[in-house]
């Protein structure tokens, strides 16, 4: 059984033909214009959420839920911490990366996989006008195609045309369901409503106080009604904004179209900076940065108003500084920018506003010192900031602002070599910002590198519970329970890591390398396959395939796939460890020599110098082998307490008064696959 696609010009023909689904619970419109980001299928998502009520399954998917259909909010009155999230974001912009989108429909289509395969019976539901949807909303239609069972819940997907992001989804996963089209009917053509209509419908929608309409129905209405100048700007920005902190970049983008042309620069310079400096918010998350920055040159040419100045030379500073790409990114130019920013808020009368904005541009100077390797002047930059925030500020006001300059000290404590204050910067940042996934991902890093591992796992869980299902979170977890020695576990994160990113070539890397170290040959060739479509010549990834044809007997393909390996990538001493392993069981004992040289060179592991040792003793020189077996008994943490047994024999073997050595000598450890990715 598949999903199925419906394509036909009327709606009412689309839903004509799902008409007899099996136990279908309706059909929901996901206009963008209607309820905005996640339209149409949020409110399917609602529906299912009210039908379990409060639920361990409810309760562990909340952040997502909630981040995505806001009108869920009401009814989720127990989920006090994803609420909290929102709440911090509403009072403190947090502009999210541009992928969160892709977590949240992660865990929504767990939400719904794990509620449809609770049901009893089979159902359905038509998911319509998808072709007139936001990206958010095709998105997590495309998770729900490839997610959700259709022998529990029939996804019945439509619209007059298939959009280009679903294609290759669609293709896979569902089937296509001919529609027969009805005769015309009068109502076929939508009525020509005029301003009053239109402001009749804003007002009754508001009156709702539903989220969802403020970000789609409501500024189409009110650009169509009788005040589009005042009262249908006011309707986009306020929705831009609502688009803005949810991070749902492409409505944003699509508001300030509809925004800008309605305001000038001269009549309404409030208005028309809002949407500018939004616009060029969500162009820059979008990886749009050279629109960005034309947005900011055209603004200084339009107006001499300090503010707007000051804001255009330090997000031009920043523009420069982080999100160009190298051949246009200019260190100087950002420089210069922040000193003219930093020159413009001095010019604040308000002393109180000038210290605290001074402070935050002044991070500017602190991120570009940094990036220049002078960390004792970044340090200096911060910690003077945050002198003067403590001498302005009333105790415990703007939390989070200062938990952003703490976590800058904390980056340069690292970067100094001073794991402790880190830490405990990381600690305090926290406690001040709580709501903050990136800061208990970066505090389980420390936790990781510093042997807290158990720390660390910890930190990781609550970064993916607040995240929403952050894939390095997973990856990095991954890592984590691959170092204590549970490879289960590791497998598990790194699957939901790559169900989020397809494309994570780190988490395939990783995997492949589990795989194999678990004899799951197959599912280590498959990795590895994926892995160098994405990268190819990835050499860990050809290690893994050539001690998958070492495993299966190909010895001549595994030297070859080694050998690309070692071409690719001359300082990797595991490819030079596994080519000298074939190499030795082809009988080009030299050569294994040679590569083991190489390896040694690079890293002296003991499995290693065990095999060189081993060679040596081949080849007749006893020498050389107790050389390198003592070697390897004295590196630093040591072999593991098997291969000491194994080196301590070994060596005992090559005293003098002991015969020379009769056939194959005894093997080593096998070669290890590769180490996990960065």
């Amino acid at each position: 059984m598949r999903h199925v696609w419906l394509e036909a010009a009327l709606p009412r023909d689309r839903n004509a033909a799902a008409a007899g689904a099996e136990g279908l619970l309706g059909s929901f419109d996901c206009r963008v214009w209607r309820r905005g980001p996640y339209g149409g299928v949020g409110e399917f998502v609602r529906h299912l959420v009210l039908d379990q009520g409060r639920s361990p399954l409810v309760d562990c998917h909340q952040v997502e839920l909630l981040s995505a259909v806001r009108d869920l909010e009401p009814s989720m009155p127990w989920a006090a911490e994803a609420v909290a999230a929102l709440d911090v974001a509403d009072v403190q912009i947090r502009f999210h990366p541009a992928r969160r989108t892709r977590h949240l429909a992660y865990g929504i289509g767990e939400f719904v996989a794990a509620w449809s395969a609770g049901r009893r019976t089979p159902t359905a539901v038509v998911l319509d006008r998808v072709d007139e949807a936001d990206a958010t909303t095709v998105e997590l239609v495309d998770t729900l195609l490839r997610r959700v069972d259709p022998s529990r819940l029939r996804l019945y997907v439509g619209g007059a045309s298939l959009p280009d992001a679903l294609a290759a989804t669609v293709a896979e996963y569902a089937r296509p369901l001919p529609v027969t089209p009805s005769r015309p009917a009068p109502d076929d053509t939508a009525p020509a409503h005029g301003p009053a209509w239109h402001d009749e419908r804003a007002d009754a929608l508001a009156a709702t106080g539903e989220w969802s309409w403020r970000l789609g129905a409501i500024p189409y209405h009110r650009e169509r009604g009788t005040r589009p100048a005042t009262d249908g700007v006011d309707a986009l920005r306020a929705a831009l904004a609502l688009a803005l902190r949810g991070g749902f970049y492409e409505h944003a983008v699509r508001l300030a179209g509809r925004g800008l042309p309605l305001v000038t620069p001269a009549g309404d310079t409030r208005n028309w900076w809002a949407l500018t400096t939004m616009l060029a918010t969500a162009l820059t998350a979008l990886d749009r940065p050279a629109e960005a920055l034309a947005l900011y040159d055209r603004a200084r040419q339009l107006t001499d108003e300090p503010r707007i100045h000051l804001s255009a030379a330090y997000s031009t500073a920043m523009l420069h500084a982080r999100h160009l790409p190298e051949p246009a990114r200019d260190l100087t130019a950002a420089r210069i920018w922040l000193d003219r920013a930093i020159a413009l808020a001095g010019q604040i009368d308000d002393p109180r506003e000038r210290t605290v904005t001074t402070v935050f541009h002044r991070q500017g100077l602190a991120l570009l010192d940094s990036r220049a390797g002078d960390h004792t002047a970044a340090l200096r930059t911060v910690e003077d900031g945050l002198a003067r925030l403590a001498e302005t500020l009333a105790p415990g006001e703007r939390p989070q602002d200062r938990a952003r300059l703490v976590h800058n000290r904390a980056q340069l404590h690292l970067a100094l070599g001073d794991p402790a204050r880190a830490l405990a910067d990381l600690d305090t940042v926290i406690a001040q910002d709580p709501q903050n996934a990136e800061y208990y991902v970066d505090r389980a890093a420390l936790h990781r590198a510093t042997g807290r591992p158990d720390d660390a796992i910890a930190d990781y869980g609550t970064a993916i519970r607040l995240g929403p299902h952050l894939p390095e979170a997973y990856y990095n977890r991954a890592e984590t329970h691959t170092d204590l020695g549970r490879p289960e576990a590791a497998l598990a994160d790194l699957d939901r890591t790559l169900r989020i990113d397809p494309d994570h070539l780190d988490a395939l890397v990783n995997r492949a390398g589990l795989y194999l170290d678990e004899g799951e040959l197959d599912l280590a060739e498959r990795d590895a396959h994926a892995g160098l479509e994405l990268s190819p010549g990835q050499p860990h990834l050809l290690c893994v395939l050539g001690l998958v044809a070492s495993e299966r007997g190909r010895l001549p393909e595994a030297e070859a796939l080694l050998t690309r390996a070692v071409e690719h990538s001359p300082d990797l001493p595991t490819a030079w460890a596994n080519r000298a392993t074939i190499r030795f069981e082809r009988g080009d004992v030299p050569g294994a020599v040679a590569d083991l040289d190489r390896a040694i060179a690079l890293d002296p592991d003991p499995v290693a110098l065990f095999n060189r040792g081993l060679a040596h003793r081949r080849l007749g020189d006893p020498a050389a082998a107790v050389r390198d077996f003592t070697r390897a008994l004295a590196t630093d943490p040591g072999p593991d307490p098997e291969l000491r047994a194994e080196l301590l024999r070994e060596r005992a073997a090559c005293a003098p008064a002991s015969a020379p050595p009769q056939g194959p000598p005894l093997q080593g450890p096998p070669p290890q696959g590769p180490p996990p990715g960065p």
